[in-house]
């Protein structure tokens, strides 16, 4: 049970408190919401040549004036509670289940009238906005729950990379030949998904294949020799006879 003299120190620093939370609203003006639009508080006669941009912007900050304001309003009412407990001798025992509620936290958050255990409003909401449902798959999230070709939001982000990023090379686990790929995943394929795509062509109707030589098909050429395949996803079918690397044909 808390002393007199814990109590009196309780009503002294809620007293404070609450002086402090109202002169800011007071010189705050809650915010600058005592005006009727957001374009008063900008001290603008109309928004009609501004553009949507700006107004955007306008708009942004008077919506997080309004939750600061609701944040120091809910502020000023936990104290008024708080006092109103002391006088009543209810302060320091939680509402829900009696206890005494520790001084620790007491001091830590004046304003409670809960124990740890029973505060309310515990759970992390995972409700996420509305728009999320429309924008999802791909460009909601950064975490593909599946392989897929498209173009997801890992795409958007290494577009948006190769502009420059706060990374230099030695960020980097491999070594890159300019600044221009300094950013993961930088050899990643763009136009293509495999890298034969980008030396085998063939007509209309998928028929007619035709390489057409470049160092890339030479590198992928290499590449199928050390590992002694014949194509990254698989090797021919059972009924190919005819040997595909060197060490195979030797043999």
């Amino acid at each position: 049970m808390l002393s007199n003299e814990q109590l009196s120190t309780f009503r002294s620093q809620l007293i404070n408190a609450k002086k402090e939370v109202e002169e800011q609203l007071k010189e705050g003006d809650h915010f600058d919401l005592e005006d009727g639009h957001y374009r008063d508080s900008v001290g603008e006669l109309s928004l009609y040549d501004n553009h949507p941009g700006d107004q955007g912007t306008e708009l942004y900050e008077r919506e997080k004036d309004i939750a600061l304001n609701e944040h120091t309003e809910k502020q000023l009412k936990d104290i008024d509670y708080a006092l109103q407990a002391i006088e009543e001798g209810r302060y320091g025992k939680c509402e829900k289940c009696g206890k005494e509620i520790p001084v620790d936290r007491l001091e830590a958050i004046p304003t409670t009238t809960y124990c740890v255990e029973h505060s309310p409003n515990q759970e992390v909401s995972h409700n996420r906005p509305i728009e999320e449902g429309v924008l999802m798959p791909p460009f909601g999230k950064f975490v593909d729950e599946e392989e897929n070709v498209s173009y997801d939001a890992e795409d958007s982000w290494q577009d948006v990379a190769r502009y420059g990023t706060s990374e230099s090379p030695s960020d980097l686990a491999d070594p890159v030949d300019s600044y221009n790929e300094v950013f993961l995943e930088s050899d990643d394929n763009v136009g293509y998904v495999e890298d034969y795509e980008n030396f085998v062509a063939t007509d209309i109707e998928g028929k007619e294949i035709i390489i057409y030589p470049n160092n890339q098909h030479e590198r992928y050429e290499e590449a199928l020799d050390e590992e002694g395949i014949m194509t990254m996803f698989g090797d021919l079918p059972a009924y190919e006879k005819e040997p595909y690397t060197e060490e195979e044909a030797k043999d």
